[in-house]
């Protein structure tokens, strides 16, 4: 059984492919510059150069069509044809109250996804067009939604709502979802095993940190709150993104610079964050470089996003009580030794002691590491993300009809001897 994990943004599809019986991923990629033009995919298998063909694409079918023209090519390829593949999980950022798990994708799906598409316009409009692309290229293969929101449909009401007119929630679904939501699931459920509970007894702290960033609260290895709201952008400091600020802040600026709801909308996801108290750069690697050779915006942009950091592990140490362990993920989280450090030094009087030498050493994409001395009542650990795991682990049980939810359905990659590929 070959499982496609479809994951459609703005201007790029991300594949890969997955071979269930034999566990491991055959092929993956992405095409990018979609729409935009001087289009290109980059298709890589396990044992072999990586394939790189330039194409335009002047829309995500056209995209979807050179994936599975690349898949099954007879030099680069790894497919026979379009027919091998028995079913295809798509990402979905938003998926508003509607859905608190996984879905097969029908026209009531479909259009339900539509409906709250004013809630995440960069995202699910994408989304959507790659679900219909794909149904279209493979209209015989079941399609399956993966929703960003549906880890988080487990936050209280109390969590959830902003202290806003109750009408503008009841009238349009102004509230907190939460994003990220397949990485939170996946690195929550690991850390439960290498912490050796059950994850329905671990309460736990998420940081997926990349160009976007959200945290996750987990008590009793449900979601209890999390730090992107209605919109990812609210919350950490991103790549981008400016995360929490005064609310005044925007219609001041409107006033001032003669903006429009339009441009400081687009000034506040692309051109904040990092990016803005830089100037210049949005990767960290840079940022840490230019710090160290005395840029003082750099140094300036790394003491904010940590400070940010180290004052939700406290908040959301709150919010679970007895707190098992902090996670880091995702590209910045993974490989970003100097941030977390920065992030979780100097918490010894609330649990957390670091070892230095460990997270200096946990710089990998691959390997999961405990950065925190042997004593440190609370763990820290690195782990890397696999949301395409849960991507085909849920389409796979969809397609089975033994799926359930995230707390009741048994992962491979929950249980104690998983070993990733």
């Amino acid at each position: 059984m070959i499982i496609m994990a479809l994951n459609c943004g703005s201007s790029s599809v991300k594949y890969q492919l997955f071979d269930w019986e034999k566990k491991e991923v055959v092929a993956k990629g992405m095409v990018e510059r979609v729409i935009i033009g001087d289009s290109f995919i980059e298709h890589d298998v396990p044992g072999r150069p990586t394939y790189r063909l330039e194409e335009d694409c002047p829309d995500h079918r056209a995209a979807i069509n050179l994936v599975i023209r690349t898949v099954t090519d007879g030099e680069c390829g790894v497919l026979q044809s379009v027919s091998e593949i028995s079913a295809v999980g798509h990402r979905v950022v938003h998926g508003g109250e509607h859905f608190t798990r996984s879905v097969l994708i029908d026209d009531q799906v479909l259009n339900a996804v539509k409906e709250v598409q004013h809630l995440a316009p960069l995202h699910n409009p994408p989304n959507i067009d790659g679900i219909e692309a794909a149904k279209y290229l493979m209209p015989t293969v079941p399609h399956v939604a993966i929703f960003d929101t549906a880890f988080h449909q487990t936050m209280p009401e109390h969590a959830y709502l902003y202290p806003v007119p109750y009408e503008w929630y009841e009238k349009h679904g102004v509230r907190r979802y939460g994003f990220h939501g397949t990485s939170h699931l996946y690195v929550s459920k690991r850390a439960a095993v290498l912490l050796g509970k059950p994850a329905n007894e671990c309460n736990i702290i998420t940081m997926h940190i990349g160009n976007g960033v959200s945290h996750c609260a987990i008590k009793n290895g449900i979601s209890v709150d999390t730090t992107m709201g209605l919109t990812p952008l609210e919350g950490a400091v991103m790549g981008t993104r400016c995360g929490d600020i005064d609310p005044a802040i925007p219609s001041f600026m409107m006033v001032k610079e003669n903006l429009s709801a339009k441009e400081i909308d687009g000034l506040l996801n692309k051109k904040s964050g990092i990016l803005g108290i830089t100037g210049r750069y949005t990767d960290r690697r840079d940022v840490i470089e230019h710090a160290a050779a005395g840029d003082h915006r750099c140094e300036l942009a790394l003491q904010m996003e940590a400070y940010r950091l180290k004052k939700y592990i406290g908040s959301f140490m709150a919010a679970v009580g007895r707190l098992d362990a902090v996670v880091f993920t995702a590209g910045v989280g993974e490989m970003g030794a100097v941030i977390r450090e920065r992030a979780i030094e100097n918490l010894e009087h609330i649990g957390i002691v670091l070892d230095r030498e460990r997270n200096a050493g946990a710089m990998t994409r691959k390997r999961e590491s405990l950065i925190t001395t042997d004593d440190s009542p609370v763990k820290v650990f690195v782990i890397p993300t696999d949301e395409e795991l849960v991507f085909t682990e849920d389409v796979v049980a969809i397609l089975e009809g033994s799926y359930t939810d995230h707390m009741h359905f048994p992962y491979s990659f929950a249980q104690k001897g998983f070993v990733r590929n």
